[in-house]
């Protein structure tokens, strides 16, 4: 993975964090994914951080 495309998409509820890309000269707004959560065992609400 290129490392200018990586970001951090993290769980504000349980702390966790996951990695992606994002194509920055199309995606210009924050990134928001409902991804499987390990902790709470169901969907939750990803948001994008800073690095």
């Amino acid at each position: 993975m290129a490392q200018d495309r990586l970001i951090k998409l993290a769980n504000k509820k349980t702390g966790e964090v996951i990695y992606t890309t994002k194509n920055k000269k199309g995606v210009e707004r924050k990134l928001e994914f409902k991804k499987f959560s390990k902790k709470t065992r169901k969907r939750e609400i990803f948001k994008e951080i800073k690095k």
